[in-house]
């Protein structure tokens, strides 16, 4: 098979759906099939050099549409060499070039669409989001629920995220829906010189014991209810036993949000319990997995979760909140702990967590590993997507010979 994923940017600074990419293409290629990406970069973009697999930067999109004219010709002139095309998000102009392109040219593939958490009715709040919710409206209106309806089908990570996906917009029309999983890619084997280098970046974290937050200091990410939690677990803990310290790593910290709960840190918990490392990456990274009790992330909206599921692949159970939308699979392993994103469910996963006995933990360890397993690895995920695509692409290389043979000379 010969496939093209469509996305907006390969800019690992863009987030999951690049990294999606990059994790499964490995997997892919050693299956025996071919991987193309056309994306909206220029095409001497650094992170663009050194890719297993063939990149179309067609140049950079314009605005928060994306826009760039370019895209539909290269639709017209290349679509007819792949077997099928994976569309990566929702509501910029890739999609809509897509869709216009496989109208008007002599021969398309089938194209799945990889919502990637875009269809969540959290970022449809006007309280949230009150521009974009309110563009995303009109565009849905116009132009989006045809892109979704003459779609081959939707893919998604969780059951979750194909359930929220239901539930914003109408009319939604998709011809299926399938939750084939995401796919992340295994752990490197744990070194001492990881833990080396994470307590180089985090020293108040020598010989401790502690919990784990891996992420942006964004609002999204719930940091607040996480630090007054953590807060109220001090002040109820009756029995005078120690408490692991809390490890607030990821990047923004001098933002107004970072500043603001480093502050909230500093009056609610006690002195040097809350250690702020900042952004944390390779070996400090897997240092610090590999040595949490746990890992702990009260979102209020994440369609996956990628460092969630690193986590789980570490063997670390995850206290989290039911608004990370793969909750459901964990709380049925028994990987972790579930809650809502409040004030109130940060600190019942602590209070449960810490009421835990010491076997409970060690079992829960092995349900987190086994649940990456089950659920989260590549390989599953990789089978899972082959088994949806290949009979519509299988169908589509008979169609295009037909067609084609009959406009060749």
């Amino acid at each position: 098979m010969k496939l093209l994923h469509v996305i907006g940017s390969m800019n690992p600074d863009t987030g999951g759906p690049c990294q999606m990419i990059r994790s499964f293409a490995p997997w892919f290629l050693a299956q025996g099939h071919l991987l193309e990406v056309v994306c909206l970069n220029n095409r001497d973009a650094a992170f663009l050099k050194d890719e297993p697999f063939p990149v179309h930067a067609v140049g950079q999109g314009r605005g928060s549409w994306n826009y760039n004219p370019g895209l539909t010709p290269w639709f017209k002139n290349h679509l007819r060499e792949f077997d099928a095309v994976i569309l990566n998000g929702l509501w910029q102009f890739q999609g809509y070039s897509l869709w216009r392109a496989s109208k008007s040219v002599t021969y398309a593939p089938p194209y799945y669409i990889f919502p990637h958490g875009m269809l969540d009715p959290w970022f449809q709040k006007l309280s949230v989001r009150p521009l974009k919710a309110a563009r995303n409206a009109i565009f849905w209106k116009t132009i989006q629920h045809r892109i979704i309806r003459d779609a081959a089908g939707m893919l998604f990570t969780c059951e979750e995220e194909r359930r929220l996906a239901q539930l914003p917009f109408s009319p939604y029309q998709p011809k299926r829906e399938d939750v084939v999983g995401l796919g992340v890619p295994e752990p490197p084997e744990f070194r001492p010189h990881m833990t080396a280098a994470f307590v180089e970046k985090c020293p108040g974290a020598r010989g401790e014991k502690y919990f784990l937050f891996l992420g942006r200091i964004h609002p999204k990410k719930g940091v607040d209810l996480l630090i007054q939690g953590y807060a109220t677990l001090h002040k109820k803990n009756s029995s005078g036993n120690p408490i692991p310290k809390l490890v607030i790593a990821g990047p923004d910290l001098d933002s107004i949000y970072g500043r603001e709960m480093q502050t909230l840190a500093a009056e609610m918990c006690p002195r040097d319990s809350v250690l702020w490392p900042g952004m944390i990456s390779g070996d400090a990274k897997w240092g610090a997995l590999f040595g949490c009790m746990a890992f702990v992330l009260v979102s209020h909206q994440e369609n996956f979760g990628i460092a969630v599921v690193e986590a789980l692949a570490c063997g670390k159970p995850v206290l989290i909140s039911d608004k990370i939308n793969i909750w459901r699979e964990i709380k049925n392993d028994n990987a972790g702990l579930v809650s809502d994103d409040t004030d109130a469910g940060a600190n019942i996963i602590f209070r449960d967590w810490t009421n835990l006995p010491p076997e409970a933990h060690a079992e829960m360890q092995k349900s987190a590993r086994a649940s990456f397993e089950n659920h989260f690895g590549i390989a599953p995920a990789g089978r899972r997507l082959l088994a949806v695509i290949d009979k519509s692409a299988v169908g589509a290389r008979g169609k295009n010979r037909s067609k084609l043979n009959n406009v060749l000379p």
